[in-house]
């Protein structure tokens, strides 16, 4: 299609629309109809009625007393739409590979499956192999912090459903098998927002793991960070990783619609 076809069916009012949402940022929270029209390079006449259509369907707010514009919160479900349509693993991707270059240890994000944590994305460190994980990869949720971490945001009756009646299997001297025991230590998971274990599915693997949730909420996935107490300090988990996979955690809890 030649260049002027294609602009034969531009639609001029929905163009000049979406410059006018582009013109708030922080630096400019608030515009009038004067500075709009000045941006745009127009007369006050031609945003007026764009104003008005935006301000009718939700996306703009005028203060009654400065006659300012201002964006509404609707407007993030324009990115939110685009968001939804990407997969939770190809978002968190690079930030995986952020978080393992700046603590040079291998970052993992996964969902929860019954009672399996199944790993959905991976940024292993090259060279260097605690377990090796591949993606779709099924490990207990119980030995597991990522694991952990899912269950302790699930409901008490799908707790209830999982784990009721059942043994819970230990792989090391460290795994928790006593259902008491792991429930409390859920529920103080839960309080902290963040799962740390060490040595509960293989002696010498520790590992942090963080929520993500979405715009209700509720727990999507986890994302965790996993050394080996060889290669890391002592402080390593605590001191390192923790701080650096609860910020990656907030932010793609952030991309999802979820803020506190």
């Amino acid at each position: 299609m030649a260049k002027e076809e294609k602009e034969r069916y531009n639609a001029n009012a929905l163009v000049r629309g979406l410059e006018i949402l582009k013109l708030f940022n922080e630096e400019r929270p608030t515009l009038s109809l004067v500075e709009i029209a000045k941006e745009l390079n127009v007369s006050r006449t031609v945003p007026y009625r764009l104003l008005y259509t935006l301000q009718s369907l939700g996306y703009l707010d005028q203060d009654e007393n400065s006659k300012r514009y201002s964006l509404t919160p609707q407007v993030l479900e324009l990115g939110f739409s685009y968001l939804s349509t990407l997969k939770l693993p190809e978002i968190a991707q690079p930030y995986l590979e952020t978080l393992r270059d700046e603590t040079g240890a291998s970052c993992h994000l996964s969902i929860l499956d019954g009672n399996e944590v199944v790993y959905v994305g991976s940024a292993p460190v090259r060279g260097v192999s605690a377990i090796n994980v591949n993606i779709g990869l099924r490990l207990p949720a119980h030995a597991t912090a990522n694991g952990k971490l899912l269950l302790a945001y699930q409901p008490q009756e799908k707790l209830k459903q999982l784990f009721y009646g059942s043994e819970l299997k230990p792989y090391t001297d460290r795994t928790k098998t006593s259902l008491a025991d792991f429930q409390n230590e859920i529920e103080i998971i839960r309080r902290n927002g963040y799962s740390i274990t060490k040595g509960e599915l293989h002696h010498g693997i520790q590992s942090v793991a963080a929520p993500i949730f979405d715009k209700t909420g509720s727990i999507m996935a986890a994302i965790n960070v996993v050394a080996t107490e060889t290669t890391f300090h002592d402080e390593f988990i605590e001191q390192v990783a923790l701080p650096k996979v609860l910020e990656i955690s907030k932010k793609l809890s952030g991309y999802m619609g979820y803020h506190l």
